[in-house]
């Protein structure tokens, strides 16, 4: 009688396990949803090494570190007072976590095996007007970006990606055909990306939802040609196969353009919503999907809301 237990027993997970590898599309063993700790005040994500990934913390610049395949992390670097961790990127050379600072006016570089700050790099001295906004690596350095001011903040690196001192550091103005549009608090240059060989920088602002290319040399930009559209309320960029995704925070979608190889012109395809958005700023591009992650700006009691991440299909 035990070895018939047994036998029916195993028939039964057997069965069970078929039903769900049956069911499940590819892809589809990666949670959909990653909760990150309640009061979180998300912003911004960064996909690491493996299936690693950053989120960042509004309140008080921690870093949560976490597993695109499990769903499960820890806080890695705690909160100070007075901090804030908005944009962030991960240069797979080194595994340095780069974060802007939003209005602290600076961008930080974390250890993304320990969390530990590398290197802090002051670009704008409060009181000043600024909000440290995005960031992108490229070989050469790293571009972040300041939606207040209409600047570029480069810090080169040096040979595998190696961290230079603060008097590196060099501010490049927007020329050409952006315009900072005046007044406090007006959001301008937000997302940043960058071409795989880093000729070109691409840029969104947010308050007209215009895309622009940039000179990452000399900050001369040229509008990108959507055919009449744009894309307001326009935050994280990321480009990932063929398309440039913009994460347009407000209107809970992401829009997915299609650019020439110039990135003169291009033209907005089509948008990708889900019910789970909740007011998602910016994005991390893993295998097929998209990991958006939800602000909740405008929540009641944000310091006690619950905050998450949204894996969305990119095709």
């Amino acid at each position: 009688m035990r070895r018939v237990f047994l036998t029916v027993s195993s028939l039964l997970m057997l069965v069970a396990m078929l039903a769900t590898t049956a069911s499940a599309a590819p892809g589809d063993t990666f949670p959909k949803i990653i909760s990150l700790l309640n009061g979180w005040q998300s912003e911004g994500i960064a996909s690491g090494r493996g299936t690693s990934f950053y989120a960042g913390s509004l309140a008080d610049g921690r870093i949560y570190a976490g597993d695109f395949r499990t769903g499960k992390g820890s806080v890695v670097t705690p909160g100070q007072s007075g901090l804030m961790a908005v944009g962030m990127y991960v240069d797979q050379r080194t595994n340095y976590l780069f974060v802007a600072g939003g209005l602290g006016g600076q961008g930080r570089v974390y250890d993304g095996s320990t969390g530990d700050e590398a290197r802090s790099y002051q670009f704008q001295s409060p009181p000043s007007a600024t909000f440290i906004n995005d960031v992108i690596v490229t070989r050469e350095a790293a571009y972040f970006t300041d939606s207040f001011q209409g600047f570029l903040y480069r810090v080169p690196l040096g040979p595998g990606g190696a961290l230079p001192d603060q008097s590196a550091v060099k501010r490049i103005p927007l020329s050409g055909d952006f315009v900072q549009v005046p007044g406090a608090f007006v959001f301008n240059t937000n997302g940043i990306e960058a071409t795989s060989n880093g000729r070109w920088l691409v840029i969104v602002q947010s308050v007209t939802g215009k895309l622009f290319r940039v000179d990452p040399q000399t900050g001369v930009t040229k509008l990108i040609d959507l055919g009449g559209a744009t894309l307001p309320n326009g935050d994280g960029l990321r480009f990932a196969g063929s398309r440039l995704y913009v994460v347009q925070n407000s209107f809970n979608q992401i829009a997915v353009v299609n650019l020439n190889n110039d990135l003169t012109s291009g033209a907005v395809e089509r948008t990708i919503t889900d019910p789970a958005f909740r007011v998602p700023t910016t994005i991390a591009s893993f295998g097929d999907s998209l990991y958006a992650v939800n602000a909740r700006f405008g929540v009641p009691n944000p310091d006690q809301a619950d905050y998450d991440i949204v894996k969305v299909p990119r095709n």
